[in-house]
């Protein structure tokens, strides 16, 4: 079973996209904060990392880039998840690597059709 690590400070969020993933059959790990996040990500290497864009901390933005220059964590597909819809931030997150980019509210027939893309 895939491990999915969600970073969400918003408790709804959190519960739907847990709830969204676990109906799919992944396995979900959240943390609330970029500090927790990082905690999470040393302890169990997730097979996918979901990042709100705003977070206590670091940014999702800035997450994503520390991510991507760690050769330990590089290869870990990141998906952007936030309320902002502007093409300016899929650009910026794109260019961090995060393999996508995904709007609140959250649809969960996207969400599933990126996760089987992003965990063939």
């Amino acid at each position: 079973m895939n491990t999915v690590l969600v970073v969400e400070d918003g408790l709804t969020d959190m519960e739907i996209l847990s709830c969204y993933l676990q109906q799919a059959g992944y396995s979900v790990i959240s943390a609330k904060s970029s500090e927790e996040a990082q905690n999470q990500i040393g302890r169990i290497k997730p097979d996918l990392i979901f990042l709100d864009i705003i977070l206590p901390g670091k940014s999702g933005f800035e997450i994503c880039r520390e991510l991507k220059d760690n050769p330990n964590t590089s290869k870990i597909p990141v998906v952007l998840c936030s309320t902002k819809n502007s093409d300016v931030d899929k650009i910026w997150g794109n260019m961090l690597g995060a393999e996508a980019y995904i709007s609140k509210p959250i649809n969960k027939e996207e969400l599933i059709i990126i996760l089987r893309q992003l965990l063939r």
